[in-house]
């Protein structure tokens, strides 16, 4: 058997493919706890009133969305579709055909982490979400913010050589 030894580059890429497992694992992580929260604060709003009236001495459950959980359901929604969206991007860019696909889905991955933000900033302003809450979620996304903004910044350094 011909055992050839790991060149630099082989190296590289060992390494890159370490760096995105660790990356996917925060993300899956990260999902993990949105998925957790939403259900959290539907369950803590349909708790907060309820969820039918009665009508005639029988419980009747409404056919829509009461209007007392329209806005946390909306804004768990959002925050559900582009907190678990970042995992789902950067495993499409881990698993890309090109360099323009790696591109396009790391730069999108970015763009999820940011409006994951936006979202988690608009719960805790609304007190959806306690300083507590708040604090922790919003520092797991800004890290996946981090994470993706180095790596999006050495993508256009390396374009630029």
């Amino acid at each position: 058997m011909n055992l050839t030894p790991v060149t630099h580059w082989d190296a590289r890429i060992l390494d890159m493919s370490e760096i995105s497992d660790a990356i996917q694992e925060k993300c899956l992580a990260f999902g993990d706890r949105i998925i957790k929260l939403n259900d959290y604060l539907l369950k803590e709003a349909a708790n907060a009133k309820p969820a039918y009236k009665i009508s005639k001495g029988k419980r009747v459950y409404e056919k829509s969305v009461p209007v007392y959980l329209q806005s946390v359901s909306n804004l768990c929604n959002q925050l559900l579709r582009s907190g678990t969206s970042i995992g789902a991007n950067n495993a499409e860019a881990c698993n890309a055909i090109s360099k323009a696909d790696f591109k396009s889905k790391s730069f999108i991955a970015l763009k999820e982490a940011r409006e994951s933000l936006y979202w988690i900033e608009l719960l805790h302003r609304n007190n959806y979400i306690d300083n507590k809450q708040y604090t922790s979620i919003h520092n797991d996304c800004e890290e996946l913010v981090k994470i993706l903004v180095h790596r999006c910044k050495k993508i256009a350094d390396d374009e630029e050589k």
